[in-house]
């Protein structure tokens, strides 16, 4: 019920260096359901699931599960690079690396409360790993989520997410499905984050990073550096059984209302374009990913993809700083966007 071994091992000198020098502003966002008490050991805590949530769903079989996509041919932007990431209904504003075997991803994410427009559609901010066609992708995923189907209200909460047939027949959001096992006492998954952060305000971020056992073969999902709040198991999956192919930072927004006016006004990030000025954006720090060692380093080579530039951007900056960073978001519907 635990790692075979620390996965941060590695960046133990680098990160108490790190500390020393930290801006205080970014503190780590924690839980409000923390507030009436928390588990006692050897219980985890489960989310109950809303009345009115079921009430919305055609059947518990299709709750917690992402709409499976319809997936045109690749004709427009990056149609060159990777493989499982267009999708009709679905935007994403991402950063991605390719070429090696990547058997873990981490990120600071930057915590919002975007706009969902209408309560079938989501927005979410995550880290994943990826494997298989586009048509038929592999994934884990972590991150925050304003999802009103699954969660039945407009709050961001922490989320996982996995799928072995780009989420056709497989997977879904948390506990919502036999999965993921959750081994954490102190993290609620489905849980609301607090603080948030606001624009001209304090940053709050959660650290996020999924790693694979390499003496179980599990893919463990790691919060805050310290939490490891439980694994997918290697036999829900057949490519995901070894490494992954791509691994991936951004934002995504799920609707019918995409790509043809009008579109729909669920935002991305905070509902802002991309500005590493002042911050006030989507935003991904510190990304990591590890690749055939055990050692977590910056990747050697990254790339940005969109679906949809003018509803939804992204920005990568990694010239001039020591450390680069990924801002990505936008508000739907907009001038541009129609």
């Amino acid at each position: 019920m635990a790692p075979s071994y620390d996965p941060n091992i590695e960046e133990a000198t680098a990160k108490a260096n790190r500390l020393q020098n930290q801006d205080s502003s970014m503190s780590l966002a924690s839980r409000l359901w923390q507030k009436s008490g928390s588990c006692r050991k050897g219980t985890v805590p489960v989310r109950r699931l809303p009345q009115k949530v079921s009430l919305k769903t055609n059947s518990h079989e299709d709750y917690g599960r992402k709409k499976p996509s319809s997936y045109p041919p690749l004709t427009h932007i990056n149609e060159d690079i990777g493989s499982n990431l267009q999708q009709s209904n679905r935007s994403v504003a991402i950063l991605l690396t390719e070429g090696y075997s990547y058997s873990g991803v981490k990120g600071d994410i930057q915590v919002w409360n975007p706009h969902v427009e209408s309560d079938d559609e989501y927005s979410t901010s995550q880290v994943s790993l990826k494997s298989g066609p586009y048509y038929d992708f592999e994934s884990v995923e972590a991150g925050w989520a304003v999802n009103p189907s699954v969660y039945g209200d407009r709050k961001t909460r922490l989320f996982v997410y996995w799928t072995a047939d780009a989420s056709k027949k497989t997977g879904c959001f948390d506990l919502t499905c036999p999965g993921f096992v959750q081994t954490s006492s102190e993290i609620a998954l489905g849980a609301a984050i607090y603080p948030l952060s606001v624009p001209s305000g304090l940053p709050y971020q959660i650290t996020l990073f999924i790693f694979k056992d390499p003496n179980t073969g599990n893919w463990w999902v790691q919060y805050g550096e310290k939490t490891n709040l439980g694994y997918w198991p290697p036999d829900l999956f057949a490519s995901l059984r070894g490494n992954a192919e791509t691994a991936q930072w951004g934002g995504e927004v799920y609707s019918s209302k995409l790509e043809r006016p009008p579109h729909t006004r669920t935002a991305m990030g905070n509902g802002q374009f991309p500005d590493y000025v002042s911050g006030d954006s989507g935003c991904i720090k510190r990304m990591r990913v590890r690749e055939n060692s055990l050692i977590l380093k910056f990747p050697e080579w990254v790339s940005t993809y969109l679906d949809e530039y003018r509803c939804y951007n992204a920005e990568y900056i990694g010239d001039y700083i020591e450390d680069p960073e990924f801002y990505y978001g936008g508000p739907g519907q907009n001038p541009l966007c129609p």
